[in-house]
């Protein structure tokens, strides 16, 4: 299985001669802009502490050179492997900030090729297993005062949208037709609302009962928002 192979942080720390010259890029356009860099497909500590400092090497070599670089770029990696979110605490005090990735944390979880018509029902992101995972990276995030992004189809999704709100996340990351129904679901819920959804989410067994709990805890509130998102 190739999800499983030899690319991203792997193969970066593999092959710094193809690693260096982004990181270089990178860098140099920081004192253009606010810049922050993450490490993809990160599964130890020892990955992103090798990857800083290989960082921290492209960084001195630009500054030898004369090259200007910004003295504040927020590092973090995408958590998208459940060793990852598993120990997200060690990993916590080595960012600052995390990317949940969900589509792959999904298949990664529950052992289903995304690409795989024959295993595809398994990998609803909205599933428990995966939820327990986001709920332990970002409190483990919050914990060292670090925040959490999520991106992937869950970010979108106007039912899971409520639940993420409830477990804490920051950042929802999602393609740009999804947005305004996505803050309009937001701006129906009070905080309190979002978090009893999504403790009750936690409890329960399967992705199609968390739907179906979700569209009738909220009810007539953000009924109609669900029915516009699902024609």
């Amino acid at each position: 299985n190739h999800f499983l192979g030899f690319r991203a942080i792997r193969l970066c720390l593999a092959r710094p001669e193809i690693f260096k010259p982004q990181l270089r890029a990178a860098l140099r356009a920081s004192v253009g802009g606010n810049l922050k860099i993450m490490f993809p497909m990160v599964a130890t500590v020892a990955e992103v502490r090798a990857a800083r400092t290989i960082l921290e090497e492209c960084r001195a070599e630009l500054l030898a050179e004369g090259q200007p670089v910004a003295e504040d770029i927020e590092i973090g990696i995408m958590v998208e492997i459940p060793a990852a979110a598993l120990l997200a605490e060690r990993f916590a005090t080595e960012v600052d900030f995390f990317s949940i990735g969900t589509n792959d944390l999904t298949q990664y979880t529950l052992a289903a090729d995304r690409t795989n018509a024959l295993v595809a029902a398994l990998g609803s992101g909205i599933n428990p297993r995966v939820l327990h995972l986001v709920r332990n990276v970002i409190t483990a995030a919050h914990a060292q005062g670090k925040w959490v992004g999520l991106c992937g189809e869950l970010a979108g999704d106007p039912l899971a949208i409520p639940i993420l709100l409830g477990l804490g996340l920051d950042e929802f990351s999602m393609n740009p037709p999804a947005i305004p129904l996505a803050k309009q679901i937001v701006r129906a819920l009070t905080l309190a609302e979002a978090r009893e959804v999504a403790q009750h989410a936690l409890e329960l067994d399967n992705p199609q009962i968390i739907r179906a709990w979700v569209k009738e805890q909220l009810g007539a509130q953000i009924k109609w928002l669900f029915r516009i998102s699902h024609g």
